[in-house]
């Protein structure tokens, strides 16, 4: 697949190629095109040229009446972004992320160019890896369904611009670009140069975010904008990125709780705004718990599944396997009950407390409903969550995610579910 210079200090694993690590095989590829990102950095088959995907199609016309259908109905908390996929022909991150931009009109307002902006979506959709069970383009789109939905909450509706709208969206679809399938501890064992560049330091969210500007520029998308205009939503839309750091999730969840308390968020405040749509993304990125039951399965299983093939490939090359990847030692009821107990349920009452809505407590009620069907599966670990949101579960939770405590004092050490 192309050049791979040679590395000081490398564990050898990193000769293969990231977008194998979930197919069976590794056939020979032709390189089609290499990311903009990667242009810069042409060291790592991270970043090297991605197999070449189908083309948008044409769609059968039964299939594209029913992908229309679905998208009068795309600021519901029950779509299927399942569904949805198949009827776009694995095309769900162009067709629903271009028909909200102009749903909201952006398009219009921002005078976007059409065949910029489709060649936009369609890069962002490749860089996806689609051999990834749950950091792929399904789960771009799912994230950015619910940031939709968020954005049309009475709060943030009343008072965000159309700028706000525009990076919200864009964010959510860009959050995950060119996930290599593999968590920042793994990075950062194999001494990855992606760790070395950012320091170990939300090194994937900062790759992400990189990506997108890459591509950002690359199509020129916002060309016809001031410089100081573009340069502006890039900064943003990095601020936006990092913030789903799971291991930054104390500080902000910390900083929303004081706001909430002292209730001084002032949505008329530009930089209120901004730490807003940084806690409404958090929680899109996270929000496959308070799905419905038959949506947040698939979901919880995907995403085990990535953790173990993970942990798989560790084995196989003799490194410790990380927390949560051994098959052996967890299952999937185990980690999604740990999961929700100390990360997706605190944020979620949090939210809940500034916008008090129908749709939060159907978030809630899902999350529910959701924890105690995983906790029918395992009982123990089910016992273990009935200890509640106590300083030692919690810790004993992150511990078990990752061997460095360092989390708890606020440091970025763990990367797993975002």
């Amino acid at each position: 697949v192309g050049f791979e210079p040679e590395r000081r200090g490398s564990h050898p694993y990193l000769g293969v190629d990231f977008r194998t690590l979930h197919s069976g095989t590794i056939p020979a590829r032709r390189i089609r095109r290499l990311f903009s990102f990667q242009r810069h950095l042409l060291s790592s088959r991270l970043l090297r040229g991605a197999p070449q995907l189908n083309p948008l199609h044409i769609l059968d016309e039964d299939y594209c009446g029913q992908a229309k259908c679905m998208l009068e109905k795309v600021g519901s908390w029950n779509f299927d972004i399942f569904l949805f996929d198949r009827l776009t022909n694995g095309n769900s991150l162009v067709f629903l992320t271009f028909n909200l931009l102009n749903q909201y009109g952006l398009i219009e307002l921002f005078q976007l160019d059409m065949v910029k902006l489709r060649r936009f979506l369609v890069l962002v959709q490749e860089d996806y890896h689609n051999q990834n069970p749950y950091h792929n383009a399904v789960h771009a789109a799912d994230v950015t369904q619910a940031m939709h939905c968020y954005l049309k909450e009475p709060k943030l509706a009343e008072s965000l611009t159309s700028f706000d709208i525009l990076l919200g969206l864009l964010a959510a679809a860009t959050h995950d670009l060119d996930h290599p399938g593999v968590n920042q501890p793994f990075l950062i064992k194999t001494n990855h140069y992606l760790a070395a560049l950012y320091r170990n330091t939300s090194v994937l969210e900062n790759h992400h975010w990189r990506s997108a500007v890459g591509l950002l520029r690359e199509t020129e998308l916002f060309s016809n904008l001031p410089a100081e205009d573009s340069l502006s939503i890039e900064r943003q839309l990095g601020s936006l990125i990092l913030a789903t750091d799971i291991s930054r999730q104390n500080e902000y969840l910390s900083r929303f709780r004081t706001h909430l308390d002292e209730n001084d968020l002032s949505l008329g405040n530009a930089s209120h705004r901004h730490f807003v749509l940084q806690m409404a993304l958090k929680c899109a990125d996270i929000c496959n718990p308070c799905r419905p039951w038959e949506l947040s399965k698939q979901w919880s299983e995907k995403v085990t599944e990535e953790f173990f093939h993970q942990g798989d490939i560790e084995k196989k090359h003799k490194l410790e396997i990380s927390p949560l990847c051994d098959s052996e030692a967890n299952t999937i009821a185990s980690v999604q009950i740990g999961f929700m107990t100390y990360v997706v349920e605190p944020l979620f009452a949090e939210w809940a407390r500034f916008s008090d809505t129908r749709l939060s407590q159907t978030m809630l009620g899902h999350l529910g409903l959701n924890k105690a069907s995983w906790s029918a599966m395992e009982p123990e670990a089910s016992g273990s969550s009935e200890e509640g949101e106590s300083e030692t579960g919690r810790q004993t939770f992150f511990s078990y995610m990752c061997k460095n405590t360092d989390i708890l004092k606020g440091t970025n050490t763990v990367k797993q579910f975002c």
